[in-house]
């Protein structure tokens, strides 16, 4: 399907434009949801589920590392990862912190994310941090309240 604003070609399932973020408009489907009525997720919604999902994740490694006298430390590393993946690709499409927050994670066409997406979306996180913090800021900026992260995996951050 072609974007009626800037004319590129998108995949047939997106519901925006991948380049200028232009609702779009399927012939098969009953109504496409317009971009003012999208309810994302804002910065400050977004920043008190991770503190909660940090929390969780911090427990469970320190436990981990304690009850294996140290040894667990390694995977302090891969327990993030795995949390974050997994739950984001689940029937939630949320951690603990956003199902608390009410939000959720899905792809551009409003659908679940799959494994690799979420992990494609954990790394990507790395970046936003290695911005000195800013493509987490970007949150407030931007018109789908999108992370840098969630530019590159290519996801969005609703209210549920």
């Amino acid at each position: 399907m072609f974007c009626p604003n800037c004319g590129k070609q998108n995949d047939d399932r997106a519901m925006y434009c991948q380049v200028c973020g232009t609702a779009l408009q399927s012939d098969g489907a009953a109504a496409a949801v317009a971009v003012d009525t999208v309810p994302y997720a804002g910065f400050w919604t977004r920043f008190v589920a991770l503190i909660i999902d940090f929390v969780i994740v911090a427990v469970g490694s320190g436990l981990i590392a304690s009850a294996t006298f140290g040894v667990g430390f390694l995977l302090s590393f891969v327990v993030p990862w795995l949390y974050e993946a997994f739950m984001l690709s689940s029937e939630w499409q949320a951690t603990v912190g956003k199902r608390a927050m009410s939000i959720a994670v899905t792809g551009l066409d409003g659908g679940r994310i799959s494994f690799a997406r979420a992990t494609g979306r954990h790394f990507a996180k790395w970046i936003s941090v290695c911005t000195l913090g800013i493509g987490f800021i970007m949150v407030a900026f931007t018109a789908k309240k999108q992370a840098l992260h969630d530019m590159i995996a290519e996801t969005l951050v609703v209210n549920r």
